[in-house]
């Protein structure tokens, strides 16, 4: 097994973990739907990250990775990340409750809304070309010219652990409801939410004698993760398009060694399917998602087959929607 899983072979230390994190964090709702199970013939269980603090379930890997700094007594002076909105808007939540200084590098085509939240929660904004190259320059940059801290948004050990709490709280209430999940469902974008399931689920499940499995939703337009998945080495997007905005980015060298051991499979939905999958969510939810979230859901509805009479959990990646922009079309 290597090395990443080390420090918590032991599931009581994962546990003991996500209890001391659980203090900076929402025990987010899931919300149950019965014309979607009959519409999908599956019980669907959505495990909704859209309530959590910042909007996303990134504040469960920033809260994990600064605790991990400060349980070795070492204050940063400040922490940097590159981010097109959720996991900076994140961080600067994280980092302002323990006034630690925060800068978030964020491409130049990121959305004011975004933008705005990301000022609001205390940080400042280091813009950049809208590429991933020139994102991880900006941040080099500050790290050379300062004592700040990376805290990465998906290929750092404490960050993908803190992720996976979020499927451990859905399965330990699944647990209280005396359901047994077949499947968890994520999005994949980074692999830091999908790792981070995919870790705490194959722990889960040897602790409680379990066969949950893991499967990801992933944009046909940025498939990096569903060809790498087959070829077993990290595979680019040269241009990805798709409205998932968060999840045209790349996996990282920590977390995919995980993603092949872990993850079952990776679908591919166009974004038609995923714009389809994010309306009836918030119609039948009564829920503000962003299309990020719905990949996953929109792969149940795409393979029906897979998925029939299975009890299965999805994990509603976040809320941060910009409302004037889809009401007005500004």
């Amino acid at each position: 097994m290597d090395s990443y899983f080390i420090p918590f072979l032991d599931p009581q230390l994962l546990m003991v973990r996500y209890n001391e994190i659980s203090r900076f964090l929402h025990r987010t709702p899931i919300l149950t739907s019965k014309s979607l199970d009959f519409e999908n013939n599956a019980s669907l269980f959505f495990k909704c990250e859209n309530f959590q603090k910042s909007g996303a379930f990134k504040m469960r890997g920033v809260s994990n990775a600064i605790f991990e700094l400060l349980l070795k007594k070492e204050k940063p002076e400040g922490v940097v990340a590159h981010s097109s909105g959720n996991h900076g808007q994140a961080l600067a939540w994280a980092a302002q409750s323990h006034d630690i200084p925060c800068k978030v590098v964020m491409p130049s085509n990121a959305s004011e809304f975004k933008k705005k939240a990301v000022l609001a929660a205390g940080a400042e904004i280091i813009e950049c070309f809208p590429t991933i190259l020139a994102r991880k320059a900006a941040v080099k940059k500050v790290c050379k010219n300062s004592a700040f801290i990376e805290i990465h948004p998906s290929n750092q050990p404490s960050v993908i652990l803190g992720q996976g709490s979020a499927a451990w709280e859905l399965l330990e209430d699944c647990q209280q409801r005396d359901v047994s999940l077949d499947w968890i469902g994520v999005p994949i974008g980074g692999g830091g939410l999908a790792a981070g399931t995919g870790f705490a689920v194959s722990v889960w499940n040897n602790l409680h004698g379990t066969a949950t499995k893991v499967f990801c939703g992933e944009p046909s337009g940025a498939d990096d993760a569903f060809r790498s998945l087959i070829s077993g080495k990290i595979e680019f997007n040269k241009n990805p398009y798709t409205v998932a905005d968060g999840l045209r980015t790349e996996l990282g060298d920590i977390n995919f060694p995980i993603i092949k051991k872990t993850i079952k499979e990776i679908y591919l939905v166009s974004d038609k399917e995923i714009l389809e999958g994010q309306i009836k969510l918030a119609e039948r939810l009564k829920i503000v998602l962003e299309t990020n979230c719905s990949p996953p859901f929109s792969a149940i509805c795409k393979n029906l087959e897979r998925f029939n009479g299975k009890k299965v959990g999805i994990i509603i990646s976040g809320g941060n929607v910009d409302l004037r922009s889809s009401v007005w079309g500004e």
